[in-house]
């Protein structure tokens, strides 16, 4: 393989960016780099576990914490976000990846995984731990620095719920990635949700939403709105704690669509009138909701702009 990526970042958590922004892994493949994205899911990484790690398929799984028992260590790759740019200041495109480790327990750590695209194979350039439960709104890779818009727990947040947003930022050293700047930007809010609008893809976990169907939420002060489908929408927003939400007063038009047009249209809005808090998941919005099948969660990405290209917007 000729070296067309020099270096690759892979997230768990992020949003569109500009310059060095992300781009998803469907999108490189049709860039020509499906050899890139396959390599990548299957490449070494140390670092993470005590032994270097390799993923097949994205994951790997090590034996069991109990003999015969199901909890065992895993490390997994975040397959839908990838940042690529100069990592090294070699002239090259670079990179990294974004990777979590669970243990068994309710932690789940996410690490930045740097790699190289030799002619051969992909090779970990380093590794660096972003941190336990962090949400990962956004990021880019810009004067040899990888740098991400994150959610973490501050001093007053348990580790389940975090609140505090900063940008933290690694470089690529001779002995791998090390933190470079760490920098508290404020307490998370509703207005964090607005300044785009989000598109609908999972209506539930693994229910995607057919290709020809466009379900949109726009955040504009104490207020929703959107398409559900069908119809256009709107609410108001409730939000107690940083984190939660509540939507009220929802409305709509009327107008009649075909069964299963109406039947995504009527599922989603009853979801989202029992939502009750919102999370990001490498640059994915997730909005958490109780309904009368059990919790819900909606995933929303970020609405693109015509003007803009995939690798501008990470879609």
């Amino acid at each position: 393989m000729s070296k067309r990526l020099a270096s690759a970042v892979i997230l768990i958590a992020a949003a569109a960016c500009s310059r060095g922004g992300p781009v998803a892994v469907d999108s490189l493949e049709k860039a020509g780099g499906a050899q890139i994205a396959f390599e990548i899911a299957h490449a070494t990484y140390t670092g993470i576990m005590d032994a270097p790690v390799t993923l097949i398929d994205g994951r790997w799984e090590g034996e069991p914490f109990v003999e015969g028992g199901a909890s065992r260590p895993t490390v997994g790759l975040v397959d839908h976000f990838i940042l690529t740019g100069d990592l090294n200041q070699d002239g090259l495109d670079e990179a990294v990846a974004l990777l979590w480790e669970s243990s068994g327990g309710s932690g789940n750590r996410l690490f930045l995984g740097a790699v190289s695209s030799g002619e051969d194979n992909v090779t970990n350039l380093g590794t660096a731990l972003i941190g336990d439960r962090v949400q990962i709104r956004s990021g880019t890779i810009d004067d040899g620095r990888i740098t991400l818009d994150i959610v973490r727990a501050g001093p007053e947040d348990a580790a389940c719920c975090p609140t505090e947003k900063a940008l933290v930022s690694w470089a690529l050293s001779e002995d791998g990635l090390n933190q470079v700047a760490d920098e508290t930007t404020g307490t998370l809010s509703l207005a964090d949700l607005g300044g785009h609008g989000w598109v609908l893809i999972e209506l539930g976990h693994g229910q995607h939403l057919p290709e020809d169907i466009e379900i949109s939420l726009l955040f504009q002060d104490d207020r929703v709105s959107g398409n559900s489908g069908c119809n256009s929408y709107f609410a108001g927003v409730l939000a107690p704690k940083a984190g939660e939400l509540a939507f009220n007063g929802m409305g709509a038009t009327r107008m009649a669509c075909p069964e299963p047009r109406m039947d995504l249209e009527r599922r989603y809005l009853s979801a989202l009138a029992g939502a009750t808090g919102y999370r990001f998941l490498a640059g994915r919005l997730v909005l958490t909701c109780d309904t009368d099948e059990g919790p819900q969660a909606l995933v929303f990405t970020a609405k693109k702009n015509p003007a803009e290209s995939p690798a501008e917007t990470g879609e």
